[in-house]
C-alpha cells in the first residue's frame, strides 16, 4: 500500500479497510506526534493523545468528506484532543489572555464547555487555530513571554528567568503581547474577541 495516495487510502478506510487506515497512521504518526508535543510539551501525554486521536479518526473516517487534506483533518483532531486534556488538567484555565497585570481591571477570559454539539466544537477548534496562528505572528520578543505565561502557565518569576530579564520587564512584555494579540483577534472577531466566532 506504500504506493497508494492518501486519498485512495482514505477511500479504502471508509470502506472498512483497517490495513489502509494503518498505512495512514504509519505515514503521518510522526507529524501528529510533533503537533501534540508542541501543545503538551510532554512526550508520554502527547503519545496518549495521538493514540486517542487516531482512534477517534478511525471511528469517524466515514464523516471525512475530503474538503481538506486528510492530514489537516487529523491534525485538528489531535489538537482538539490535546486542548481537551489541558482544559481538564488545568480546569479550563489554559488561556487567560485578559488576566490583569498589576492594577489592570480587565476580567479574565473564561472558557466554557457546555457540550453544545459538533458545530460549537468545530467553532472552538477553529478559534483555537486562529489564536495559535496569530500568536505565531507576534514578534518573538513579545511572543515568548506570552507563550511561557499564557500557554505554558509558567509563574512570572520563572518567565523572567527564562527570558533573562527583570520581572518588571517580563510583565511589560506580556502586557504588550496580550494587547498585540487582542488587536489581531479583533480584526477577525470584532470588539468581543473570539466570543464573536463561538456565539
Amino acid at each position: 500500500m506504500q504506493n497508494i495516495s492518501d486519498a485512495e487510502l482514505v477511500n479504502l478506510a471508509q470502506q472498512g479497510s483497517e490495513a489502509a487506515f494503518g498505512e495512514l497512521v504509519r505515514r503521518h504518526n510522526r507529524a501528529m506526534l510533533q503537533t501534540a508535543l508542541s501543545i503538551l510539551h510532554n512526550r508520554e501525554e502527547a503519545e496518549d493523545e495521538v493514540q486517542n486521536a487516531w482512534w477517534k479518526g478511525w471511528r469517524n473516517i466515514g464523516r471525512f468528506e475530503g474538503e481538506a487534506r486528510f492530514t489537516t483533518w487529523m491534525t485538528r483532531i489531535v489538537m482538539n484532543q490535546c486542548l481537551m486534556r489541558l482544559r481538564h488538567e488545568r480546569r479550563a484555565r489554559l488561556v487567560y489572555l485578559d488576566e490583569p497585570v498589576e492594577g489592570e481591571g480587565r476580567p479574565t477570559v473564561e472558557l466554557r464547555d457546555g457540550g453544545e454539539g459538533a458545530e460549537a466544537d468545530l467553532g472552538r477548534r477553529e478559534v483555537g487555530e486562529l489564536v495559535r496562528r496569530e500568536i505565531s505572528r507576534i514578534p518573538p520578543l513579545l511572543r515568548n513571554a506570552l507563550v511561557l505565561r499564557d500557554v505554558n502557565q509558567m509563574p512570572m518569576p520563572e518567565v523572567a528567568g527564562e527570558l533573562g530579564i527583570s520581572l518588571a520587564a517580563a510583565k511589560s512584555r506580556l502586557l504588550r503581547a496580550r494587547q498585540e494579540l487582542r488587536g489581531r483577534m479583533e480584526k477577525y472577531c470584532g470588539a468581543m474577541g473570539p466570543a464573536t466566532l463561538t456565539a
